[in-house]
C-alpha cells in the first residue's frame, strides 16, 4: 500500500463521521480548555458530541437579518444569523413535552456565571428543588452553566433562558424544564456574538 493511499484509509473515518479534516481541527479549537480564575472550563472532546451538534459555521437561508436568534425545537438546533446566506449553528437540549419555549422573545439581560432559582413551577412538579429555593450561586455545578442569555417580552422576564449546561449529554435531547441548553462552551461562544435586544424566534413543531 502506498503512502498516499494508507493516509486516505487513515483518514476515512472522520470523513465517514460527517467532517473533514479542517472542520475537525477547528472543532477541537472551538471546544479546547477556557480559562478562569475561578471556573475554568476542561476541554472538551469533540469525540463526545455529534457531528451535527457540533459548533460551526453552516449554508443557513432565512428572512431574518443578522444576529436574530432562531431556536429550531425539533430540529434540536439553534442559530445565530450571520447573513448572506450564513449562521453558526449550535446543538442544544429543549424542554419537555409541553414545557418548551412557545413565541418569540428578546434578550432582556446576560450573566456570566449566573445564580439559579428554581421557579414555583418547577418547585410543584419536583419538591426536590425547594431545598434550593433560596438559589444556587453561580459556579462549575450550577445548571445554569458558564453563560444566561434571559428572555424577555414586552419587557417582562419570561422565566425562560438560554443557557449552559454541567450535564452535556443532555445535547440534543428534550428533557429540561422548558429552557434552551447549550454546551457550555458553545453559549460562551454565544453569549460574545449577541448583545442585549437580540431578537429571539423560536420554531416549534
Amino acid at each position: 500500500m502506498t503512502i498516499s493511499r494508507r493516509a486516505f484509509v487513515i483518514g476515512l473515518p472522520i470523513f465517514f463521521a460527517g467532517c473533514s479534516v479542517t472542520e475537525y481541527r477547528t472543532d477541537y479549537q472551538n471546544y479546547a480548555a477556557v480559562p478562569h480564575p475561578r471556573f475554568p472550563l476542561a476541554a472538551l472532546s469533540p469525540d463526545k458530541i455529534k457531528p451535527e451538534l457540533r459548533r460551526r459555521e453552516v449554508a443557513y437561508q432565512s428572512s431574518h437579518k443578522a444576529g436574530t436568534v432562531v431556536v429550531d425545537t425539533p430540529e434540536r438546533r439553534l442559530y445565530l444569523v450571520l447573513g448572506n446566506g450564513r449562521a453558526m449553528r449550535y446543538g442544544i437540549g429543549v424542554g419537555r413535552e409541553g414545557l418548551a419555549l412557545r413565541g418569540n422573545a428578546t434578550i432582556g439581560r446576560k450573566a456570566e456565571w449566573p445564580s439559579w432559582t428554581p421557579t414555583s413551577n418547577m418547585i410543584a412538579r419536583d419538591a426536590g428543588n425547594r431545598k434550593y429555593a433560596g438559589g444556587v450561586p453561580g459556579g462549575l455545578t450550577n445548571p445554569l452553566g458558564a453563560r444566561a442569555l434571559y428572555l424577555y417580552r414586552g419587557g417582562r422576564d419570561t422565566m425562560f433562558r438560554i443557557h449552559g449546561t454541567n450535564q452535556p449529554q443532555s445535547i440534543g435531547l428534550a428533557m429540561s424544564s422548558g429552557c434552551v441548553r447549550m454546551l457550555n462552551h458553545d453559549v460562551v461562544d454565544l453569549y460574545e456574538r449577541v448583545p442585549v435586544g437580540a431578537n429571539v424566534v423560536v420554531i416549534q413543531a
